[in-house]
């Protein structure tokens, strides 16, 4: 039987969740309450909101899995008619791989990095999948499915030599093997350059399409949504606040939360200011009684903070969660003007880069790259993985010693090793790495975290110190609250503004970013990319903006370079480059970038004018309808 007939077979209600609310196991505070929706099969479901809303909890609750701490308190879990929450351990041994498949963020975390990619492949058939169909023709095939060759060199390879993107299609070739019922996808396109994601995505898609798999899909990333889900809910404080088709839900948004999420999207067509959401989600525990949004909410009304509201239905089928859906709110201001800094004409580069050549072994991957950062600019450094950037960022800071040619920081020439340099190069020049989850001592405190620096260079009392410390934190948007809390009390994009803040108390001159903002969510991104722009204004901040995210180039920086193979293949202004590219690479780069639409841009960036979409009586929706 084929895949399609199969899927043409399946109940249309693939799965079905009701209900479903997940509780912190010593306090009983909820962290996600009342999700409903429906998937059928064939079809991508989007997930979206800020990190801490929720949405990995309720990915995580459909295979029946809580992390540590929690437990699922009510809701029902149906798949294909069978409740996924109410089947025993080995039951659920059983469901999980077969019927149900996990694409986690990290795909390095999902490999084993002590086992080859084809023994790893060739275990979840073992143990997953039909035991009346051959193993080595279906690892072949599902190979093809996601365009990797199934050659002994790449079988024998270790995840570690891999590209970010070759493990991540390694991951998909898992889940997709076993031909599962529901497919949860949580980030999978998080690190990866816009050329792969696109091809990443395009199998996604079609993955799901041919064998009838009904698909999670968990983002921040609300462009990539737009182009994959066909419905999408947005999420907040462990409640969905709106619900419905992707293109109704991005081209007019009926909840203030929705809109201000939509505000926080780059765009590649033109600098716009990413408007943050001020304050940030309330924790579990210190909800409000009313609406969670309304302390951040500029609609907000009285009756808002009496009772949560209830969910209305509108005339386009959407359900919302709030008193005054639909109403307008002011545009995003344009700040063209607030982006282009000082050119820092006649000032000494803040770094200069002549001749750079860099090899791991005897093979090289830089060839003579030049790159100049002036003081108070930000340029960015783009490229797909595997072209050069995080290799040249580490021979600027000094962590890969093998390479050749002149770095120099402001007037000062710098060695190639970090331990030969100057404690003022040492402390001018802080580098934050991508990865989150491992940047950071797991054995420390956040405050220690970043006092550490402050430690190492002695110049500061303690109070001095503490000062500091609270104040690089409020600088990437947390609170004193986290000083006492460790990395894995953490979600992602907390790990990260950690990373920032440890990286700004000793202020530097010079800061190297290296995809810092992949694993933030839309509105915390734009919080960070308005901090570096104000450092870059109010203390003369040089910035290497390392990213694949192409639509943020223009709300950061003023000036690009495009990395291809380890060669410089275009540079200038951003203007000049994103709008009049020379070489077919970038151009290439540019037509891959995930985009909302320019429809959909212009509903969200628009006037202060109503939604595009009648309003229904409001009622509250039944239970059974939720």
């Amino acid at each position: 039987m084929t895949p399609d007939s199969q899927a043409s077979m399946a109940d249309p209600r693939r799965l079905v969740v009701e209900d479903l609310r997940v509780v912190v196991k010593r306090t009983g505070h909820d962290i996600v309450d009342e999700v409903s929706f429906t998937i059928g099969p064939g079809e991508v479901f989007g997930l979206v909101g800020e990190t801490g809303s929720g949405k990995t909890t309720v990915a995580l609750a459909l295979a029946g899995h809580a992390r540590r701490g929690l437990s699922i308190a009510g809701g029902r879990v149906l798949l294909d008619d069978r409740d996924v929450l109410k089947l025993s351990a080995s039951e659920l041994r059983h469901v999980r791989g077969r019927q149900i498949a996990y694409v986690p963020q990290d795909p390095s975390s999902a490999l084993d990095p002590a086992r080859r990619v084809g023994v790893q492949l060739a275990e979840a058939l073992r143990v997953h999948g039909d035991k009346r169909e051959g193993a080595a023709s279906r690892l072949r095939e599902v190979l093809a499915e996601v365009r990797l060759d199934s050659t002994r060199e790449l079988l024998r390879c270790y995840p570690h030599q891999l590209s970010g993107g070759q493990q991540q299609r390694v991951t998909l070739a898992m889940a997709f093997a076993c031909r599962p019922v529901l497919i949860v996808l949580d980030e999978p396109t998080t690190g990866l350059d816009v050329t792969t994601q696109r091809h990443v995505l395009e199998t996604m898609r079609t993955l799901c399409r041919s064998y009838g798999v009904a698909a999670v899909y968990v983002s921040h990333d609300l462009a990539v949504v737009a182009e994959l889900v066909s419905s999408v809910a947005v999420m907040y404080a462990g409640r969905i606040v709106e619900f419905g088709g992707v293109q109704d839900v991005f081209f007019s948004p009926a909840h203030p939360y929705s809109r201000r999420l939509l505000r926080a999207v780059p765009l590649t067509g033109r600098a716009e200011a990413l408007q943050g959401i001020e304050g940030s989600p309330p924790r579990p525990g210190r909800r409000p009684p009313g609406c969670s949004f309304a302390p951040r909410c500029p609609l907000v009304l009285p009756a808002c903070n009496e009772e949560p509201p209830p969910a209305v239905e509108l005339a386009d089928g959407r359900r919302v969660r709030c008193l005054r859906a639909g109403e307008a709110e002011l545009p995003a201001p344009s700040v063209e003007a607030l982006v282009q800094q000082d050119s820092g004409t006649g000032e000494i580069s803040a770094l200069r880069v002549e001749g750079l050549v860099a090899a791991y072994g005897s093979t090289e991957v830089l060839h003579s790259v030049d790159l100049v950062v002036p003081p108070r600019r930000c340029v960015a450094l783009v490229g797909e993985s595997g072209s050069g950037k995080t290799t040249l960022a580490r021979c600027v800071v000094g962590l890969h010693a093998n390479c050749s040619g002149q770095l120099h920081f402001g007037d000062e020439r710098l060695p190639m090793g970090y331990r030969r340099r100057t404690e003022q190069a040492q402390r001018g020049i802080q580098f934050v790495f991508q990865n989150p989850y491992t940047s950071l001592n797991p054995r420390r405190t956040v405050g220690q975290i970043i006092a550490r620096p402050l430690e190492h260079f002695g110049e500061w009392s303690r109070s001095e110190r503490e000062a500091r410390v609270v104040g690089a934190l409020e600088d990437a948007a947390l609170s004193s609250e986290f000083l006492n809390r460790y990395p894995d009390q953490l979600s992602g994009g907390e790990r990260q503004r950690v990373a920032i803040a440890r990286a700004l108390v000793v202020e530097p001159v010079l800061l190297i970013c290296d995809e810092v903002t992949a694993a933030l969510d839309v509105s915390v991104q734009a919080a960070i990319v308005e901090l570096l722009r104000r450092l870059q204004a109010e203390r003369g901040l040089a910035v290497l903006f390392i990213t694949h995210n192409l639509a943020l180039v223009r709300s950061i920086a003023q000036d690009v370079v495009v990395l291809a193979n380890g060669v410089v293949v275009e540079t200038g202004s951003v203007e000049k480059v994103l709008e009049r590219p020379s070489d077919a690479y970038t151009i290439q780069l540019l037509e891959d970038v995930p985009k909302l639409g320019s429809a959909t841009s212009r509903a969200h960036r628009a006037g202060p004018q109503p939604v595009s979409v009648t309003q229904a009586s409001p009622r509250r929706v039944p239970d059974a309808e939720r």
